[in-house]
């Protein structure tokens, strides 16, 4: 059985000669081919975002990209002077991608061949692959999600709400407030199950286990009345952003099983993953349940870690495992938790379900 290829988050192109045809400071008119224009929008429309990095100058480049109706197109853009390999590594930490998820294109050797010196997990192609690259597995996500399609623009809100940030006079709790957060946790059903198995191929910092639960592992959790499969949205005065976060959770008189909790990066700054985990915390105490979370250490993941050990998690043994399902391998620790009530968020409006079992009698 062959490995799936990691696939990819960001394309960075070069302009001259590769999104366009010829060189813009020779020939004003540069434009795209339609074949290429419909690459763009194809790779657009299942998520993959798009940037520039090309050796030109800033202002006509990017003048002639509005002309043309494709700036909209390309987040944090590198259109100046300096070395690709600089750009593309500035535009992964912005992005906060890890460099094996990026691709470049581009026409010239030499320029592929010092991005791929000064940062050889980055994949490149030469421009005569453009045509070709929708048709590569690394550039064909499994699914395509509500998210997906609006991927970039959530991007671009996020990139609005650092500029307001910047330019916000006040503590960081006045701004946060500012943003009039809603954060929705809710069971997924059939629609929102797409979402879910991308987070967890998607997340890889505050992934609680790297683990990838696939379409059919989560709906046949669905369908198990002891399990609950919960997606977090999140919105803003700026725009949606989309699925953040997904827990699974497996229930039971004595104690709660969390399995997995994964939440978006994009989103620590504002405190959900803590939201998220505190509402859990006061829903198990609510319950009268102890809480065990499963957690494993990955290279990427040391922020989840601080989040649990923040929360109270602990390794001492209880009771209470014996009602759990035996660990799985692969270094999985058990964490443990008696909990206690929780304060609601004061900076984010929280709308979640009851977890706790209805009353008898």
């Amino acid at each position: 059985m062959t490995d799936a290829p990691t696939l990819v988050k960001c394309l960075v192109w070069d302009l001259d000669n590769t999104l366009w045809q010829g060189t813009l400071l020779e020939d004003g008119d540069v434009r795209p081919t339609d074949a290429i224009r419909e690459a763009v929008t194809a790779l657009d429309a299942r998520g993959i975002l798009q940037s520039i990095a090309s050796k030109n100058d800033h202002d006509l480049a990017w003048a002639r990209l509005e002309e043309l109706g494709l700036a909209e197109y390309f987040v944090l853009p590198r259109i100046g002077w300096g070395r690709k390999s600089d750009s593309v590594r500035e535009i992964a930490a912005s992005l906060r991608f890890a460099e094996g998820t990026i691709a470049f294109i581009d026409d010239q050797p030499a320029e592929r061949a010092e991005v791929a010196y000064h940062a050889p997990q980055v994949r490149c192609y030469d421009a005569t692959q453009a045509l070709e690259l929708t048709g590569l597995p690394e550039f064909s996500p499994a699914t395509v999600t509500v998210d997906s399609l609006r991927r970039r623009r959530m991007y671009q809100a996020g990139f609005e709400r650092e500029a307001e940030k910047e330019r916000f006079q006040g503590p960081d709790e006045e701004f946060l407030r500012s943003l009039e957060m809603v954060l929705t946790i809710g069971r997924a059903g059939d629609e929102e199950i797409t979402r879910v198995e991308e987070l967890t191929l998607r997340t890889s910092q505050m992934n609680a286990t790297g683990v990838h639960y696939s379409d059919e592992r989560l709906r046949s959790l669905l369908a198990d009345p002891q399990h609950e499969v919960l997606v977090t949205t999140m919105a803003d005065r700026f725009g949606p952003h989309g699925a953040v976060g997904v827990l699974l959770l497996r229930t039971g008189e004595r104690a709660w099983h969390l399995k997995l909790l994964a939440t978006s990066c994009r989103v620590v700054s504002f405190g959900a993953g803590t939201v998220i985990l505190n509402w859990l915390v006061d829903q198990a105490c609510r319950a009268g349940v102890h809480l065990v979370a499963d957690f494993r250490t990955t290279d990427r993941n040391r922020m989840m870690e601080i989040a649990y050990r923040f929360a109270g998690f602990a390794e001492e043994p209880c009771g209470c495992l014996e009602t759990l399902e035996a660990a799985g391998g692969d270094g999985i620790q058990r964490l443990h938790l008696t909990p206690s009530p929780q304060d609601p968020p004061t900076t984010l409006r929280l709308e979640a379900p009851d977890l706790t079992p209805d009353p008898v009698g």
